[in-house]
Parts: C-alpha cells; sequence; structure tokens
C-alpha cells in the first residue's frame, strides 16, 4: 500500500456507486412506452461507477504490489491557459441564448483548445483556430440535434427552425 491516495480513490467512488443505488431503490419502476423506468438511468450510472470503483482498486493493488513510486506533483499552473478555458466557460454562459447552442459551444471549443494548446507550451496559429472551429462545429452540431430531435428537449437554437 504505497499511496493511500489511490485506494481512497478507489474507495470513494465505490461509496458513491451504492450511495446512488440506494437512492435508486426509492424511484419508481414502472416502465413507460419504451419498456424503460425511471429508475433506469441511475441503475446504470451506479453500475458504471461501481465497475470503475473496482478497476481503481485493481490498478492501487497492482501499483502497491509492483512497488510503484508515489506520482511526480504537477508542474506550475499555466495560467494563460487557464484564463483561455475560463472565459471560453464564460463566453458559452453568456452567448448560447443568444447564438444558439451550436455557435455557443463552438466558442468554448475554440477556447478551451487553444487554453489547453498553451497549457502543453504551444501558440495557436490561425489555421488551427480554424481547425478547431470546423471542429468544434461538427460536435456540437450532432450534439444539438440528438437532444433536441431525438430525445425533445429544448435547447437554445440560432433560428426559429430547430436545424441550427
Amino acid at each position: 500500500m504505497k499511496d493511500r491516495r489511490q485506494w481512497g480513490v478507489g474507495a470513494g467512488v465505490l461509496v458513491l456507486a451504492a450511495v446512488l443505488a440506494l437512492g435508486a431503490l426509492d424511484i419508481p419502476s414502472a416502465a413507460g412506452y419504451a419498456g424503460v423506468g425511471p429508475n433506469f438511468l441511475p441503475w446504470v450510472v451506479a453500475g458504471g461507477l461501481a465497475v470503475c470503483g473496482v478497476l481503481l482498486l485493481r490498478e492501487a493493488f497492482a501499483a502497491a504490489r509492483a512497488g510503484a513510486q508515489a506520482p511526480t506533483p504537477p508542474g506550475p499552473v499555466c495560467w494563460r491557459g487557464l484564463g483561455w478555458v475560463s472565459a471560453g466557460l464564460l463566453l458559452n454562459a453568456l452567448l448560447v441564448t443568444r447564438l444558439g447552442f451550436v455557435l455557443g459551444c463552438t466558442v468554448l471549443f475554440v477556447c478551451a483548445a487553444r487554453g489547453f494548446r498553451l497549457a502543453r507550451g504551444g501558440g495557436a496559429p490561425a489555421r488551427t483556430v480554424a481547425l478547431d472551429t470546423l471542429v468544434g462545429v461538427s460536435l456540437s452540431a450532432p450534439a444539438y440535434w440528438i437532444f433536441t430531435k431525438a430525445l425533445g428537449l429544448t435547447l437554445p437554437g440560432l433560428t426559429a427552425t430547430g436545424w441550427i
């Protein structure tokens, strides 16, 4: 047992799974027309957390058995990168109702990508920003359509047609 934090994280995830499973017991299981009841998703999440907890404990056991060293402490904080990621989150919160979900999330993606590049020591030339914009649109547009068209949730759109 070299690093107690690894064991603590695994045990904590297992406890969280157990708490979620106890909460799921109180949710009715009557299935709707799709055959899935309201307690389905909490059970899926509790099961996923339990699997992750067991895997984390297995990794902690394997590291202790191999005599692994404790992880090295992280390097200094990249404040410029943190600022870009934070600005992306704030801009998304401010602009999502005005620009719509797709463009608001694209702005967030571009800012976060630039922040992570700065944290790695890289820059952000114009070509990279254009590529990040394309990737942001290609990730947020399908998410928007899945949530609005398939799941019937209301997300802010740029137009009243519901496609952007």
